[in-house]
Order: structure tokens, then C-alpha cells, then sequence
């Protein structure tokens, strides 16, 4: 895989693009990300008319691609599973009924600005609002990110909401991308946590591993195995060209320090929505030794309708990966409803 997705395609780009992805460290990634929609085309050897039907689309929701996701992007390829994820389309600014702006419920949740409970048990932290990618289909992408604390001082009315309970074993940081904080401002918050006796577990939900696969660094690490929090960590891939041997790399750094690592998926029009895209998908996850942990129903956020595959097409999909795989690289199907107690499983 990666060489097919990594080398072959690094080959095809123009030297600049090849210099980011293999020298730059992982912010210098986010300061060389393309932020518009004609640079992508053109570094991708694309129809200039795909940046022209963007426009809409990009004033909903900015462009935002960094450099090694960039490379993995196969160029002159419209119809690429990973350029659909991040390249806007004029169907994001139309109007379609039962799509919102808040799909699953976070204003509700709100215990306190960055603090949200839906599940018994766990409390969950936007930790940023900030990205290393702009996935096209992002369910927080109308979120109002101005309330979230934005440094160590800011967090104690949320850090509090859970010190007072006491049921809550597993604090979730989301955003946002929470690994967007650098190190040392990742490890202030995660003290602060640590030191809250009930809290047992650090469950992180990221897309930088997959997207930067340089962000796993010995400092990221360190904070991760050396507080007595267990670690966890959700990454989010949902299509085997994303998983090249970069990513691969940093994903076994992570392994062998002792994190858990799980992966959970959306089903998108377009990117994953046949047999053999899961099937390859949770095999390489499993080659990887992350668990396929949930495949999402697209959360129906304003914007996002295109990307929507009938609940029926998506048993269907299941029940072909379990006449195919061992049962435990079948992930769970799942939609989040806003105000159920848990997930609801749909197969």
C-alpha cells in the first residue's frame, strides 16, 4: 500500500509538494496546507472547473488539505475516494430537509463551554476547534467553536463539571482535532484530568495520525503512557489508500507504547460505499493492528446530504464484509441520535 499510494504518487507531484510531505514536521505540515480549492486542483492536474463548482461549497466550509494527505490524493483522478473527502462541491450549499446544522445533539449535551455528557459514564472535551484536514462531511462543521476554552487557565469551569461526578471513569477529548494542541499544552490538560481520582481512562478521537502521520512524536507519546490514565485512541480512516506506510509507522509507535487503538469510519457516497472498499479497508486496519471499531451512518449536517447512503445499502454492505471477514475486523454499524443513551447499533 504504500507503495502504490506513497512513492508512485510522490513521483507525480511537483517537487514542491514531495519536499512538504517527507521534510516538514508536522506543523510545518499545517502552515503548508492548501487552504484553496483552485491550488488543489492544480497541484493535482485537475479540470480547472471542479475549483470553479467549489466556490459555494468553500464559503460554507473553508478548504483545508495538509501536504502527506495531499500525496496520497492520485492525481488527475476526479473521482478519487480521498479528493471527495476534501474538495467542495456546489451540492454542499443546497438546502435539504432533515439536514441541520446540530445533527447529533451537542448543543443539548453542553454541561458547561468545551464540556459535553451524552452517555453515562464519559464526558467528552472539544478540546480545539481547529483541523488537520477539512473532511467535507464534518458533523461539527457549523459548530460554534468561539465558546471552547482556548488554554490551560479557560478549562477549570469544565474540568470541574467533572470533578463533581463522580460516575464519570472516561474523559473523551474530540474538537476539532485535540491533537492539534502541541505537546505541551496536550499534557497541561491532560494533567489536569489525571488528577481528577474517578476519571480511569483518556479516550482521544483524532484524524491527525492518518492525515500528519509525523504528529506522533516522542513528546506525544510520552504524555500518552506516562500519566496513570489508560490511553485510548480513535483514529479515523475510512478508505485503505489513507493508510500508506507513513501512517502505518507512526500507528506502531503508538501500539508499542501501550495505547489502544480502535478505528471508527463514516459510510460516504462515493468514498466507501461497496463491499470491497470496507473489506480492504478493515484488512488493512488489521494488518495495522487497529480494531475496526464502528462504521457511522453520516450524521445529517447542513451540507453533507450528498454523502448519504440509504440505511438498507449499508446492512447490505455489512453483511457482505461478515461473509468475508472474521468477525473481528466487522466493524459495528452505527448512527448517533441526538438524546438516545447510546449508540444505535444498525447492524
Amino acid at each position: 500500500m504504500g507503495d502504490v499510494f506513497g512513492v508512485s504518487i510522490l513521483a507525480n507531484l511537483e517537487p514542491s509538494v514531495r519536499a512538504s510531505s517527507a521534510e516538514l514536521s508536522w506543523q510545518g505540515e499545517i502552515r503548508e496546507a492548501v487552504r484553496d480549492a483552485g491550488e488543489l486542483c492544480r497541484r493535482l492536474g485537475l479540470p480547472m472547473e471542479l475549483a470553479e463548482r467549489a466556490t459555494a461549497g468553500a464559503e460554507q466550509f473553508a478548504v483545508f488539505v495538509p501536504p502527506s494527505y495531499l500525496a496520497r490524493i492520485r492525481p488527475g483522478c476526479p473521482e478519487d475516494p480521498l479528493l471527495r473527502q476534501v474538495l467542495p462541491v456546489a451540492e454542499e450549499a443546497a438546502c435539504v430537509d432533515g439536514f441541520v446544522v446540530d445533527p447529533v445533539g451537542d448543543g443539548a449535551a453542553t454541561l458547561r463551554p468545551g464540556v459535553l455528557q451524552k452517555y453515562a459514564g464519559r464526558a467528552l472535551l472539544v478540546a480545539t476547534g481547529v483541523c488537520a484536514v477539512h473532511c467535507r462531511y464534518c458533523f461539527r462543521r457549523h459548530f460554534s467553536y468561539e465558546q471552547v476554552p482556548r488554554g490551560a487557565a479557560e478549562w477549570g469551569a469544565a474540568l470541574e463539571a467533572i470533578a463533581v461526578d463522580d460516575s464519570i471513569r472516561e474523559v473523551i477529548l474530540s474538537g476539532g482535532d485535540p491533537l492539534m494542541l502541541v505537546d505541551e499544552q496536550l499534557a497541561a490538560l491532560v494533567e489536569k484530568i489525571a488528577a481528577i481520582s474517578h476519571v480511569e481512562r483518556l479516550r482521544i478521537h483524532t484524524r491527525l495520525p492518518v492525515m500528519i502521520p509525523s504528529r506522533v512524536t516522542e513528546g506525544l507519546l510520552a504524555l500518552l503512557t506516562g500519566c496513570r490514565l489508560t490511553p485510548v485512541m480513535v483514529i479515523h480512516a475510512n478508505h485503505a489508500q489513507e493508510l500508506d506506510r507513513q501512517v502505518g509507522e507512526g500507528l506502531t509507535r503508538l501500539r508499542q507504547a501501550g495505547v489502544m487503538l480502535l478505528n471508527q469510519a463514516v459510510l460516504l457516497r462515493g468514498v466507501n460505499d461497496s463491499i470491497d472498499a470496507q473489506v480492504a479497508l478493515s484488512e488493512r486496519l488489521v494488518e495495522m493492528r487497529v480494531l475496526p471499531y464502528y462504521l457511522h451512518q453520516l450524521d445529517r449536517v447542513a451540507g453533507a446530504a450528498h454523502f448519504e447512503v440509504p440505511v438498507d445499502e449499508g446492512r447490505q454492505i455489512i453483511e457482505g464484509m461478515r461473509a468475508r471477514l472474521p468477525g473481528y475486523a466487522v466493524p459495528r454499524y452505527v448512527q448517533e441520535v441526538a438524546g438516545e443513551a447510546n449508540k444505535v447499533v444498525l447492524a
